[in-house]
């Protein structure tokens, strides 16, 4: 059996950078930066159709780590462009990768991960990364709908 080709960024956002998001330094906070990969993942899942499963079955998401590496300092205005992909299938978790673009400087502003855990909120334990959703990701990586 073959790898699965993951890691080609299938989602991709755009968020303004708000007034609001930078803090007493003058750039935009790091917890911001948090948010957008929020804003990346909670696509990647829509495209996926994960969050209509997990309301179905009770199974869906939870973020069990996440890690950002700051690459430039943004401010208002500015336009970031963010980038969701799966890097990596286990058995009950998976890791997302994110980047942020920045279209003031025209360059990669962040990039990070997050490692993402199947939960079952009715027993409150991890689940099984089962074949449906192991081959939707697989389909949204390699081009397709999810």
């Amino acid at each position: 059996m073959t790898e699965p080709a993951l890691g080609r960024w299938p989602v991709s956002v755009e968020v303004p950078v708000a007034w609001g998001d930078m803090d007493a330094f003058d750039h935009v906070n790091n917890t911001v930066f948090l948010r957008w990969f929020e804003t990346a993942r909670i696509a990647y899942f829509e495209r996926l159709g994960f969050l209509d499963r997990m309301e179905e079955d009770g199974v869906g998401p939870i973020l069990a780590r996440a890690t950002c590496d700051y690459r430039l300092a943004l401010r208002y205005p500015d336009l970031v462009r963010v980038e969701a992909t799966v890097t990596r299938l286990g058995n009950t978790s998976f890791v997302m990768g994110y980047r942020v673009f920045s279209a003031e400087q025209d360059a990669l502003a962040a990039e990070g991960e997050g490692v993402i855990v199947l939960f079952d909120y009715g027993t409150e334990r991890k689940a099984a990364l089962d074949d449906d959703l192991r081959s939707a990701i697989e389909a949204l990586e390699a081009g397709g709908s999810g």
